[in-house]
């Protein structure tokens, strides 16, 4: 099978188009032909990342794969005989957290059970390159908007509000019931306003520390602010949240998310589509940081 390969850390042109054994299924694992995958900021921190990091992320379970990539949206080609609860022809998404190959390859076998990382069937109402762009991104802002308790009524500002994790930031806190401002650059305001904020503030011309406004909840959703850069816009109990706390891989958390697609109360961004002998250049594309959504990587076109 084809898949990118990188034998050692540096650049985006450590990665490698090659052809590698496709896996086979273990009695407990599903083999998916895996249709598109994504390239997410994570995705290049770790490509990047030296020996001595990477020592220290594997004693947490955590590290690069030979074939890198995390999520992705495929079809189930065969399946162990222990399996229960996928079949042959399934559209399935998810991640591949926990095992020894990334998603960035035609073909993956992943455990029907496992500790770290989250598969399920695909929402009804999505491509398969929609679907590999919701996990991460959805997943994260999901569990740390949970996490200010938010009630409907109350304003929420997403920092952040056009990156993949600041996308679906700003439709979750809208489907929690908040009033919604997202701060980002001036070329992302209307796609943001597409997304459910009643209002959009354009970083590069105003400061939100110095509109006036005050917030119940402020969600830094690219990592760039602190909790002190906030202090003056929370109201008192206000809450300052961060894409940079831990969060972990549920696939109850991913039914979730599948759920408020097909209720129409979700969706993903996609910025670019690269196919996947492309990969160095959707990585350089990445590292720049400054996509909006999702950079899909297309394995196999979609019919």
């Amino acid at each position: 099978m084809r898949a990118i390969v990188a034998k050692k850390s540096g650049p985006p042109e450590v990665l490698e188009l090659r052809e590698v054994d496709k896996p086979t299924p273990k009695d407990d694992e599903i083999l998916i032909k895996i249709h598109a995958a994504t390239v997410t900021i994570g995705d290049v921190f770790l490509r990047e990342l030296g020996f001595v990091l990477l020592l220290v992320f594997r004693l947490f379970g955590m590290g690069r794969t030979e074939i890198p990539g995390h999520e992705f949206a495929g079809e189930v080609e065969s399946v162990g005989a222990w399996v229960k609860r996928f079949k042959v022809g399934d559209q399935v998404f998810g991640t591949s957290s926990g095992t020894k190959q990334g998603t960035y390859a035609e073909y993956i076998c992943l455990p029907e059970e496992r500790k770290n990382g989250m598969l399920t069937t695909m929402p009804v109402n999505m491509t398969y390159e929609q679907a590999a762009a919701g996990p991460v991104g959805g997943m994260t802002a999901l569990q740390i908007l949970r996490r200010g308790k938010i009630q409907p009524g109350q304003k929420v500002l997403v920092y952040g509000a056009s990156g993949s994790v600041g996308t679906y930031g700003v439709q979750l806190a809208k489907y929690f019931g908040a009033d919604v401002t997202g701060v980002c650059s001036t070329t992302n305001l209307d796609m943001v306003k597409s997304l459910g904020a009643e209002k959009v503030i354009d970083y590069t011309k105003e400061d939100f520390t110095q509109s006036g406004e005050t917030y119940d909840v402020v969600f830094d959703a690219v990592r760039k602010i602190s909790s002190s850069d906030s202090k003056g816009v929370l109201n008192p109990n206000g809450v300052f949240l961060s894409a940079s706390e831990s969060t972990s891989e549920t696939s109850e958390d991913l039914v979730f998310l599948k759920d408020l697609i097909e209720a129409g109360k979700l969706k993903a961004v996609i910025d670019k589509r690269y196919p996947l002998e492309d990969i160095v250049e959707a990585h350089r594309y990445v590292e720049k940081g400054h996509k909006k959504g999702n950079v899909v990587i297309i394995v196999v076109a979609d019919s």
